[in-house]
């Protein structure tokens, strides 16, 4: 059978129209391909808290994880752990800061700022809490959202506020391009300083033109003190103004005690400096104490003795007149 005439293989033309494609080039190690990340602030924060705290504070810590999209949660911290325990906690979660709370007596709330591992860290009293849910006020915010914050002047005027202007400013800004946010603001973090302590608000913008509504959380934080380490290490600073909660309600309890021992001083001066007799209304209370005949006579010869002294005074009185007509007349 007669074979047809074979095909010809079409040779590369010299304009290269019909060249093949180029292969990828051939990787010689495991390493996997390189990616374009755009996420390259890379902050977590992990959030805990031990194991004490009553349901106002736990509420606190979850609207703090709502309006924190870069966050980490954990399980709740037992008391007898040392803080230093949070650091390994921080390493297995690949979290290089950390926000936790630390309740006392179930009426006490202290919050901790740290930069894990090398430091600084801040121990917070966390004073006047109200939560989204306390607060009922008409506004909204989108949850994921990246906050704008807005810082007093006073936090450059003194170094140990410039420390902590740093602090918030690393935890509590939502990294951009975080897979969790929205790449857009709607709400207002505002940090003031005044009596001492840092007042935070959280805000939604309404309009462009700087209207804003208050949707929270609220709370007021008195700083204690900054140490070098994370969650340990020297002191750096020390608040002056700091008074414990303990101390305070003890002081509560001397002032009460001190009013209580002044009414009961000044009573019993009052007691002592007191008269014995009490002031005679009337001069007939002594006709009580005397037989009434005997006074009535006593009367009688008093008014006999009155009766006779005006006697001899109008007697001496007409006959001063007469000599002094006598002589008028002469």
């Amino acid at each position: 059978m007669a074979k047809g005439p074979k095909k010809r293989k079409h040779s590369e033309s010299q304009n290269g129209e019909n060249a093949p494609a180029p292969l990828p080039a051939v990787r010689n190690s495991d390493e996997p391909s390189q990616k374009k990340v755009k996420w390259q602030n890379k902050q977590r924060v992990l959030v805990l808290a031990t194991r004490g705290i009553n349901h106002r504070d736990r509420h606190l810590m979850e609207d703090l994880k709502k309006i924190m999209p870069h966050h980490k949660p954990e399980a709740k911290m037992e008391r007898s752990k040392t803080l230093s325990v949070v650091n390994e906690m921080c390493e297995m979660k690949n979290c290089n800061k950390a926000l936790m709370f630390e309740g006392r007596n179930k009426r006490d709330l202290y919050m901790w700022l740290s930069n894990v591992p090398t430091g600084p860290s801040v121990k917070f009293l966390v004073q006047n809490v109200y939560t989204m849910a306390e607060l009922k006020m008409t506004g909204n915010c989108l949850r994921g959202s990246r906050p704008i914050l807005s810082f007093d002047p006073a936090f450059m005027e003194k170094p140990h506020y410039a420390v902590l202007k740093e602090l918030f400013t690393q935890i509590f800004g939502v990294p951009n391009y975080h897979p969790k946010s929205q790449p857009f603001f709607d709400h207002v973090y505002t940090f003031t300083i005044l009596d001492n302590r840092v007042w935070f608000r959280n805000f939604q913008i309404l309009s462009e033109d700087g209207a804003l509504a208050e949707i929270g959380p609220r709370f007021v934080l008195n700083p204690v003190k900054i140490f070098s380490g994370s969650f340990g290490g020297a002191a750096l600073w020390e608040n002056p103004h700091y008074l414990s909660p303990a101390k305070y309600r003890r002081q509560l309890k001397i002032s009460a005690r001190d009013k209580y021992v002044d009414r009961m001083q000044q009573k019993a001066h009052m007691e002592a400096t007191r008269p014995k007799e009490s002031y005679k209304l009337t001069p007939l209370d002594d006709m009580f104490k005397k037989d009434p005949l005997k006074m009535a006579e006593e009367m009688e010869g008093e008014n006999e003795d009155v009766k006779e002294a005006v006697e001899e005074k109008q007697v001496r009185v007409a006959r001063k007149k007469g000599e002094e007509n006598k002589e008028s007349g002469g």
